[in-house]
């Protein structure tokens, strides 16, 4: 099974392809990651974890 779908390929065998909508919903899903890390981060220093 591959991981990655290009575009010329006709298989149906993937995971993700390499399309507007999938690089759209990966940049929401780092962006929310790294503001939920920075979060997290925010909240050590606060309560002084850190």
């Amino acid at each position: 099974m591959k991981f990655v779908k290009e575009e010329e390929d006709e298989s149906r065998d993937y995971i993700l392809q390499k399309d507007t909508k999938t690089k759209f919903g990966a940049k929401i899903i780092i962006l929310i990651l790294i503001v939920l890390v920075g979060a997290v981060v925010a909240s050590g220093i606060h309560f002084k974890w850190f």
